[in-house]
């Protein structure tokens, strides 16, 4: 009876195996989720702001010569200080939106050209995590079917007589050995 194991319940094994589908499952989505966010990033940079910031540096542009050509006007026709320098502080208000229009369109040149080098290492992580998910993960849920369908297939056989006891144990075809599965 020693070389007998008492195998009750293969309910653990399906409940892991059931556990591993649904992991493997909602993995994958995460996976998915993740690679769709760094293309987005990508084109959201390249496309989106890019645009944003050269219509709104553009825009700016003209306001300024709207507000220089005002405040040319306000000192030809009026001497009156307080519209000058009301004038003067418009001009130097969109001055300032213009340095920061070209503050970020530099800044969002320079993330463009760092976008690869930063993401590619982290995106190649990920889909080495892809490959591990839809590999290796289904082999592990085979053999944990494979290992429930032969613990309870040894727990279903009748117990060997006395007599049986001295032959040898029926070798487990390669197929259902664990290291067989492929």
């Amino acid at each position: 009876m020693a070389n007998q194991a008492n195998v009750s319940s293969t309910d653990a094994l399906e409940t892991f195996r059931a556990s591993l589908i649904i992991f493997r499952g909602k993995a994958r989505k995460s996976v998915d989720e993740v690679a769709e966010e760094v293309s987005r990033t990508r084109m959201w940079l390249q496309n989106d702001q890019k645009s944003l910031w050269e219509g709104e540096f553009r825009r700016r542009t003209k306001a300024l010569q709207q507000a220089e050509q005002e405040l040319a006007s306000a000192r030809l026709t009026t001497h009156n200080e307080s519209a000058l320098a009301a004038r003067q502080a418009q001009v130097a208000k969109v001055r300032r939106s213009i340095t920061e229009a070209e503050d970020k369109l530099r800044r969002i040149k320079g993330w463009n050209q760092n976008f690869d080098s930063r993401a590619d290492p982290l995106a190649k992580r990920l889909e080495s995590l892809r490959q591990y998910l839809d590999t290796d993960i289904p082999k592990a849920i085979g053999f944990l079917a494979n290992a429930t369908k032969i613990l309870d297939a040894y727990a279903n056989a009748p117990a060997p007589s006395a007599e049986a006891s001295s032959t040898p144990a029926p070798e487990i075809p390669s197929e259902s050995a664990p290291g067989g599965q492929s």
